[in-house]
């Protein structure tokens, strides 16, 4: 436990904070794997109008400070190459 006021205010101010990131990080995730989810099942066109949305939140997501913004760069290309790739491999097998 806290031995001083300001210990107990930076106490009760991380718990909100770690609440408010976990949020943010746990959204993000969902978003992503329904992401894959959607590619891996063959949804191609679903997964190419929600990649936007993606994005967004994962960019939503770096501006709260949850993570940094070159992870959100680097997560937001390697889903937009997972889906390049994957209508690649379908425009491939059909012709």
């Amino acid at each position: 436990m806290p031995n001083t006021k300001q210990a107990q205010k930076r106490m009760r101010r991380d718990a909100k904070r770690r609440l408010r990131n976990r949020y943010h990080l746990s959204r993000m995730r969902t978003y992503i794997k329904k992401f894959r989810k959607m590619v891996q099942e063959g949804k191609l066109e679903e997964a190419k109008q929600f990649l936007p949305e993606v994005i967004s939140v994962i960019y939503h997501t770096a501006s709260k400070g949850v993570i940094h913004k070159n992870e959100a760069s680097r997560r937001a290309s390697r889903l937009s190459l997972l889906l390049n790739k994957a209508l690649e491999s379908v425009n491939k097998s059909q012709g």
